[in-house]
């Protein structure tokens, strides 16, 4: 496992190096996504599954917004004219959406029916000793504060990099100086 993650963190070093380097903004947007989704596996194999969903959430959305600011700053994008490599990658991302949709029906489907008492030993553990533990009456906040703090610390994180990040890319001072 730990020879996996050294992996992952070594290609997501890669990855950001090339984003920098690269000439072309939409190839570098690209790079610097492969980041984000490299370190929402990472969350994943360290069994962070809730920091992986933020992380997932934050680098689509930064994603759009970044390939969007892109656009608007690049026209060479629209000039492209449509061949037989465009119509392949438009097949190949079609394929890939439907791969993802047969995945999400199908893990759909084997959720229990809405309302079923579902037995979980670690639920069970925090409403009978969450208050001899934490000494805090809200069961929610005793676990999110201190039970799963390192996993909220890590989700505030993302979240603010997420927001810092757009801001900086969308900021009018760096667009004006970069007219001028």
């Amino acid at each position: 496992m730990e020879i996996l993650i050294s992996i992952l963190i070594f290609i997501m070093i890669i990855a950001a190096l090339i984003s920098l380097e690269i000439k072309d903004l939409l190839s570098s947007v690209v790079s610097l996504a492969a980041v984000g989704l490299i370190l929402t596996l990472l969350f994943l194999l360290l069994q962070a599954p809730d920091v992986a969903i933020v992380q997932f959430v934050v680098e689509i959305l930064s994603l759009v917004i970044l390939i969007r600011a892109t656009i608007i700053r690049d026209d060479s994008v629209y000039d492209r004219k449509y061949d037989r490599k465009s119509f392949i990658y438009r097949i190949s991302a079609l394929f890939c959406v439907i791969i993802f949709l047969i995945f999400v029906i199908i893990s759909l489907k084997n959720l229990p029916p809405f309302g079923t008492k579902i037995y979980n030993k670690l639920a069970d553990y925090y409403i009978k000793n969450t208050i001899n533990d934490t000494g805090a009456v809200d069961i929610v906040a005793a676990i999110i504060l201190n039970y799963r703090a390192y996993d909220t610390l890590g989700e505030a994180t993302v979240l603010f990099t997420a927001i810092l990040g757009a801001v900086l890319v969308l900021r009018k001072i760096g667009r004006l100086r970069n007219e001028r």
